[in-house]
């Protein structure tokens, strides 16, 4: 095999592809990325077995073959080389040489043969939206799953299509988000657990272009991500997902409207007063025009009061406030509607028409202040 590229062609491709290859395994041949220059496309592809990432590049073919490198030594080398042309040629004995300008590299590869290829997917059907409000849709969301695997499925994100909207969840046992986005067109119901991970990794690859588009395709195993040059193929958590609906209510007792930046600087302050790994909660005090924020901890206190608009009752109630910020970041809206029915039920976040909607568990404030 020989091929010609740039660097900066290369290095965007062994980027995509590099974030599918697992950190630790106890098969060599996943530590690679393969570069495939069989046909007349050059092709780069690394896979977990979980996660598998393909993406296409732009050079000229010499010769045709097949290689793969390890990961880790082909991105360093390839990070580090001159902004030129690179010439990457193996002989039979699978030795690769890597060239730019007067830096040179001889390592050794495995086959291409023994490399893991993605499943090849029989597309039962798929959905279109843009990279940005993929990308918007998974930053407003990805925050909240668990990061342990003690509940598998908590560490992924429920996709439910119906009709023309795309419902996406995640919870970790203490809060829930929700995001739904109209499509342009009309679906079948579906509904499949996307891992996090990949979801992550996804969010990273895509441009967020309003105008560039991403195909999503669904197998009874796996998920599909079409776009640009790139093809990221997923398994999916097997399971039923979380009953969330008996969890929302509309009913409360008090609404709260507070204006956003003001509330999440207020309780971003507060947190300066707590020391990393302690748990200590942020107490608000509603009353008819004011928010009371407070805050103790073994460094000091706080106290702040937000104006407000409020219906119903005065309430006294504790958070983690990290979970309040984590929710408050990703909000798009100057001001935002809160609602509460006691100290003990969960506080939604939501706008009029639900196209969002983050759940938060009170906390016992009197057991950890």
């Amino acid at each position: 095999m020989k091929i010609i590229c740039t660097k900066s062609n290369l290095a965007k491709g062994v980027s995509i592809v590099s974030k599918a290859v697992p950190s630790k395994t106890t098969m060599p041949i996943l530590e690679c990325i393969l570069i495939d220059a069989t046909t007349d496309v050059i092709k780069l592809t690394a896979n977990d077995m979980e996660l598998g990432i393909e993406t296409r590049i732009e050079g000229e073919i010499i010769d045709r073959g097949i290689i793969a490198l390890n990961a880790k030594i082909f991105s360093e080398i390839v990070r580090k080389l001159p902004d030129n042309e690179i010439v990457i040629e193996t002989d039979m004995n699978n030795q690769t040489m890597i060239t730019c300008e007067k830096a040179k590299f001889n390592i050794a590869a495995q086959s291409g043969e023994d490399f893991s290829y993605l499943p090849v997917i029989e597309k039962e059907d798929n959905i279109a939206v843009s990279e940005f409000t993929l990308k918007e849709v998974i930053r407003q969301t990805i925050f909240s799953i668990a990061d342990n695997d003690t509940n598998k499925m908590m560490t992924g994100e429920l996709f439910e299509i119906d009709e023309n909207v795309l419902k996406v969840v995640s919870l970790d046992g203490h809060r829930i988000s929700i995001r739904k986005i109209e499509l342009s067109d009309s679906y079948g119901q579906r509904k499949v657990i996307v891992p996090g991970k990949t979801l992550q990794e996804i969010s990273k690859i895509i441009g967020g272009e309003a105008e560039a588009s991403v195909e999503i395709s669904f197998t009874k195993n796996h998920i599909v991500f079409e776009f640009d040059q790139t093809l990221v193929v997923s398994r999916l958590i097997e399971g039923d997902y979380f009953k969330i609906d008996q969890m929302l209510s509309s009913d409360y007792e008090t609404k709260v409207r507070i204006n956003k930046r003001e509330l999440l600087d207020c309780i971003d302050r507060a947190t300066l007063l707590i020391k990393e790994g302690e748990k200590k909660p942020i107490i608000i005090n509603i009353g008819d025009e004011s928010m009371k924020l407070q805050i103790k901890s073994q460094i000091g206190s706080m106290d702040e009061e937000i104006l407000i608009t409020k219906e119903g009752k005065d309430l006294l109630i504790g958070f983690n406030p990290k979970f309040l910020i984590d929710a408050l970041r990703v909000i798009d809206d100057e001001e935002v509607d809160l609602y509460f029915m006691n100290a003990k039920a969960p506080c939604f976040i939501k706008d009029e028409q639900q196209s969002y909607i983050y759940l938060i568990l009170p906390v016992n404030f009197n057991a950890v202040a």
